[in-house]
């Protein structure tokens, strides 16, 4: 794992320049580092390498192929470059290795059968960039499914790119334009989704694409090798034809493929472990193909409706891993809070970055490669809220519209506190955990979602966290995204499957994976996706949604593999999020932080909020009449990303 950043320029000074981007991401690649520049064209790549493979001299980048032609910086990993080189090797015209990187298998396949073919030969995670001497062309390319970043735009006559903003922020051509526009769609999402980012003309790669630039052409458009859409149709249009058992076998013949070929490394490798299906069933299968005990970390928390370290360490036992466990104080997580601007580059607000890291950070100190669970979800059917979105517009679409309205608004004509007051003497004949709950926020809640006029829109309702966002940024047009543009969507047959293939294109690599990345390379250790293998991809989508979704449980054929390995009586829970109390510390701890941030005054001067919703907003959250908390977070964490980096 590594960072990589360069450019396009007819200015001088790029050595200099090219050192300065990249010690700004030297983060994600502590071990060793160098730089490439062409003065006569301008050209310039820069590397800071986190040694994995191949830990000798011979890995080093940029690397130059054997021609000279290609000079390639490559973020990730290739975990079949070693068949790709008995492949090279059975054309005759395999080249005269100098080590045994998967960077070198790349350049040796650019020059055999070319960028865009050896990339859909590879099977990996990257980011890469790499200037072609014969054309003069830059190409960048990022891996299917969005697991490693890669940022770029033209700042006047110059290119830039990079692993994260602060590289290209860095250069002395950078222009930073804050965009209102997609300021607007972190305040409904939480994330920037691609191709956008917080900074106008600065643009995010989108997942499956390579893009050439020239220096005298600035036209270019990412093209597409692989599309997630085209695999969801496929997948819709030539199903599985085996048998629930089949795909069973199937499925666990596949993730023990990509389990086996992830866990290549030639430095200490281990795996997160929280106890649910899906970080245990890739645990299992580490350890069934493994000599020694794999390496394991989870967190604890006291709060126990945030800790699942006690099912991870029953997991663990039962494997017989070598598992490490730390528990976490709030202040510990509180503690990771004025750090989150820098590891994220910028404004990013989904909160479990802050447990994320805090793993991440335990993790490192052990090994410096780790495999996850994510990507279960979006491809098995796992969130809650597909069952719940399913249940709900089930139920709406047989009402009228406008007596759903009608009911929404006379909900909404009592105030939330009243609700509080009419409904309490009822709580006592409820649960425990839901006479806790605030009812009028609840019900406010729901209302909110009454008016849905279409299960897409049901579903953006309930993944969005400011519903009109250009009414809280000022001056901004939101604009469409996959989730709100219907030409976008791929043809799924029913409401889970599509809302599970919109997470596959937006909420995963734009939130999940951006979540897991920068908190575990802003302290250099490398993470690793199984189930974001494209063949199990493929095949996930394959199976008809009876499969994957039984009686409202999801993961149904996961599950099933990691009942061979592991207890179901260790496994069968409630799913919990991977999260930290944010709404009570808002009230608490982070109180004063919170409302130096949002200040009426501040808000006003910096001009991005409509400082009286922002107001009205944290005073309902501070009185305990509203739960604001991932609304109010979304403005935090601009906020303080601002601060820091304006």
């Amino acid at each position: 794992m590594c960072g990589i950043a360069g450019m396009l320029s007819s200015g001088r000074g790029v050595e200099d320049e090219l050192r300065g981007m990249i010690a700004c991401v030297r983060h994600r690649g502590p071990d060793d580092g160098g730089v490439w520049f062409d003065s006569e064209c301008g050209a310039g790549i820069a590397h800071a390498r986190l040694s994995i493979i191949d830990l000798s001299p011979a890995g080093r980048q940029p690397m130059t192929s054997v021609s000279g032609r290609y000079v390639l910086v490559f973020n990730g990993e290739i975990y079949n470059h070693l068949r790709l080189r008995a492949e090279l090797a059975r054309s005759g015209r395999l080249p005269a290795y100098r080590g045994q990187s998967d960077t070198e298998t790349l350049l040796a396949g650019f020059e055999v059968w070319g960028i865009e073919s050896t990339v859909q030969r590879a099977l990996g995670m990257f980011a890469f960039a790499v200037w072609d001497r014969d054309t003069r062309t830059l190409t960048l390319g990022r891996d299917r499914l969005g697991e490693k970043p890669l940022y770029y735009g033209w700042q006047g006559d110059t290119f830039l790119f990079g692993s994260e903003l602060s590289a290209l922020r860095s250069h002395p051509a950078f222009i930073p334009e804050i965009d209102r526009d997609t300021v607007a769609l972190l305040m409904r999402y939480s994330y920037i989704p691609a191709p956008w980012s917080i900074y106008r003309g600065v643009w995010k790669l989108t997942p499956g694409t390579l893009l050439s630039v020239r220096r005298d052409a600035r036209g270019g458009m990412p093209v597409a090798y692989w599309q997630a859409r085209q695999i969801v149709e496929a997948g819709n249009a030539d199903p599985f034809q085996g048998t629930p058992s089949d795909a069973v076998d199937e499925l666990e013949r596949l993730l023990s493929d990509a389990v086996c070929g992830q866990m290549m490394s030639d430095v200490p490798l281990g795996a997160f472990l929280s106890g649910g299906v899906d970080s245990s069933t890739i645990v299992a299968l580490m350890q069934k193909h493994s000599a020694t005990p794999v390496k394991t970390f989870t967190i604890g928390f006291k709060e126990t409706q945030y800790d699942e370290a006690s099912h991870a360490r029953a997991v663990a036992a039962h494997l017989g891993t070598d598992h490490t466990e730390l528990y976490v104080t709030p202040a510990d997580a509180m503690n990771v809070i004025p750090r989150l601007p820098t590891l994220y580059s910028e404004p990013f607000a989904d909160s479990s970055q802050i447990p994320t890291f805090l793993l991440s950070e335990l993790t490192r100190r052990h090994v410096t490669v780790s495999l996850s669970g994510d990507g279960g979800d979006e491809l098995f059917a796992g969130y809650n809220r597909y069952v719940l979105g399913q249940r709900l517009w089930g139920t709406l679409s047989r009402l009228p519209r406008t007596l759903r309205r009608a009911v929404a608004r006379g909900i909404m004509r009592i105030p939330s506190a009243s609700w509080n007051r009419v409904v309490r003497p009822l709580l006592q004949f409820l649960p425990a955990s839901l006479a806790r709950t605030n009812i009028g926020d609840k019900l406010f809640k729901g209302a909110g979602v009454l008016d849905a006029g279409s299960a897409g829109d049901l579903y953006l309702k309930l993944v969005s966290q400011w519903t009109n966002p250009t009414e809280l940024v000022m001056g901004a047009v939101e604009p469409q995204t996959v989730l709100t543009d219907l030409s976008q969507h791929p043809g799924t047959s029913d409401f889970v499957s599509s809302m599970m293939a919109l997470d596959l294109m937006t909420y995963l690599p734009d939130d999940i994976l951006v979540k897991v990345d920068r908190a575990a390379m802003g302290v250099s250790l490398e993470t690793r996706v199984p189930f974001l293998d494209h063949r199990l991809v493929e095949f996930a989508w394959s199976l008809p949604l009876s499969y994957r979704l039984r009686d409202g449980v999801g993961k149904w054929p996961l599950r099933q593999v990691l009942y061979r390995h592991v207890p179901r009586s260790l496994i069968e829970r409630p799913k919990m999020g991977f999260g930290v109390p944010i709404g009570p510390w808002l009230r608490g701890p982070l109180r004063h932080w919170a409302e130096d941030l949002l200040a009426e005054p501040r808000l006003r001067q910096e001009g991005f909020f409509d400082a009286a919703l922002v107001r009205q907003k944290w005073e309902e959250h501070l009185s305990g009449q509203r739960d604001w908390q991932y609304q109010l977070w979304n403005v935090l964490a601009f906020q303080a990303w601002y601060a820091e980096t304006r």
